[in-house]
């Protein structure tokens, strides 16, 4: 495997890192539901990934058996029991287990356990999955063809698969 072709063609290079604090706060941070911090977005990546922190509380169930078919994810447990579905089975990740799923890999994730858990979750390429965090819960309640177009518009392919 090689570099790839380069991207910047520059002889001084550039003034453009992003820092983000650790005290900032969550961008979403629902009553129920995991919080969620946008470290990278695929907006501030310009599509190379997107990185975010999210918090689950106590017993949250995460969401059941899917895939994607254009975008990778990761997962890295920061603190806490985290449940993740590789496709065949439950595995329990804690402090510094991850876990890579490859686009169309089957995967799933929950809190079983009565404390808090956190992690880092990396999707490559950025794709804008804000939205998706952000309104899946009004998606759900509504169901339907609307829930459906949601879903294929955010790349998600939930299936039966535990």
């Amino acid at each position: 495997m090689s570099y790839p072709e380069p991207r910047y063609l520059g002889e001084t290079g550039e003034v453009n890192a992003v820092f983000r604090s650790a005290g900032a706060g969550p961008d979403l941070a629902p009553a129920t539901g995991p919080r969620m911090h946008y470290l990278a977005t695929g907006a501030s990546t310009g599509g190379e990934f997107g990185l975010y922190k999210v918090e689950m509380g106590p017993r949250s169930p995460g969401p059941s058996t899917h895939f994607h078919r254009s975008i990778s994810e990761s997962f890295y447990v920061l603190s806490g029991e985290l449940e993740l579905f590789d496709g065949e089975r439950w595995v329990t990740g804690r402090e510094g287990d991850f876990l890579y799923v490859p686009v169309g890999g089957l995967h799933a994730f929950r809190n079983a356990t009565d404390d808090p858990v956190s992690m880092l979750l990396l999707f490559s390429p950025g794709a804008p999955r804000e939205e998706y965090f952000e309104r899946i819960a009004e998606m759900s309640q509504r169901g339907g063809e609307e829930l459906e177009e949601f879903l294929v518009k955010h790349d998600s392919f939930f299936v039966d698969a535990e």
